[in-house]
């Protein structure tokens, strides 16, 4: 039986990694890992595909240049991790030197057959070093699917921790609304929103998925600055001569009545700290429980399908 912590510190992290490279990712996050357990934090959570990049290029090259896109994906898998792998118990090992727990969003190759495709992944680390679990985005966006495969139902997860039921949807699959009643019918609390999506309208999304599943979200994106692109990648000369932010950020934390505790912190580059009580749910769930007395399991089927 889990001893469940009702109220502690969160760590968001809204920064750019080092781009498509894998090892000086790792020692970053690495070093915010730590960072963010001296300042109090219980759980630290990263962007959506923060090692080794995401690959923005797919919303810029033109299909006639294959040469410049196979070239990209070529050095995107060769920077992308294995789990377990090196890297990976690098990451384990400073989640368990902090006692904190880590959500960070990576690209994984699939060591389980070819090797050779790549997964947008959230992977979990326990606060003892062991990995929790992890989740593959279930369909890449547009241009996304040149990089990324698609995930299946087994890792539709959340995880029982000492702070309550942790769980997520990567991007635009938390626009999926049978991908979040999966979560909501997990029970989840804390509720995962790693992103590259930095509008208005994902702000508005992360305020409705919180009402509607009575929980906790944090959205979190990275911050990226044209600089954080070397200038050696031709791609970056598809982007407008003016532009200062690839990305800006605005990540967020939404509290279970749908309002915005923290955020969005737009074009800033750091770890923002929110604190968090899971005692706040219940009062929302009394109303409206999506996946409780709100489903109408008499009127309606859902079935997760999970690979045996």
């Amino acid at each position: 039986m889990i001893n469940e912590k009702t109220s502690y510190k969160i760590a968001i992290v809204q920064t750019s990694p080092i781009f498509l490279n894998k090892n000086a990712t790792v020692e970053l996050a690495c070093d915010l890992i730590k960072e963010a357990a001296k300042s109090g934090a219980s759980i630290i959570l990263f962007p959506e595909a923060f090692i080794s990049g995401y690959p923005d290029w797919v919303w810029l090259l033109p299909p006639s240049k294959k040469d410049m896109i196979n070239d990209l994906y070529r050095e995107f898998i060769t920077h992308a991790v294995r789990i377990p792998d090196v890297s990976i118990d690098l990451l384990c090992k400073a989640a368990k030197d902090s006692s904190i727990f880590v959500a960070i969003g990576v690209n994984e190759r699939n060591s389980e057959s070819s090797d050779a495709t790549v997964y947008n992944t959230l992977l979990y680390i326990n606060s003892d070093g062991s990995i929790a679990g992890k989740h593959r985005k279930l369909i890449p966006t547009g241009g996304e699917r040149l990089m990324w495969g698609q995930g299946d139902g087994n890792t539709l997860i959340s995880l029982d921790s000492p702070f309550g039921k942790l769980g997520g949807l990567i991007c635009w699959e938390c626009y999926m609304p049978l991908a979040r009643q999966a979560m909501y019918q997990s029970g989840v609390q804390l509720f995962f929103a790693p992103t590259w999506d930095s509008s208005e309208s994902w702000q508005i999304a992360m305020r409705h998925i919180a009402r509607e599943g009575g929980m906790f979200v944090v959205g979190c994106a990275q911050c990226v600055r044209m600089s954080d692109i070397p200038d050696s990648y031709e791609f970056k000369q598809f982007y407008p001569d003016e532009r200062e932010w690839i990305n800006k950020g605005n990540s967020c934390v939404v509290g279970p009545d749908g309002k915005v505790i923290a955020g969005p912190f737009e074009a800033e580059q750091s770890i923002f700290y929110v604190d968090i009580n899971l005692s706040e749910i219940p009062s929302q769930k009394w109303l409206f429980d999506v996946a409780g007395h709100y489903a109408r399991p008499d009127v309606f089927n859902f079935e997760i399908k999970k690979n045996k």
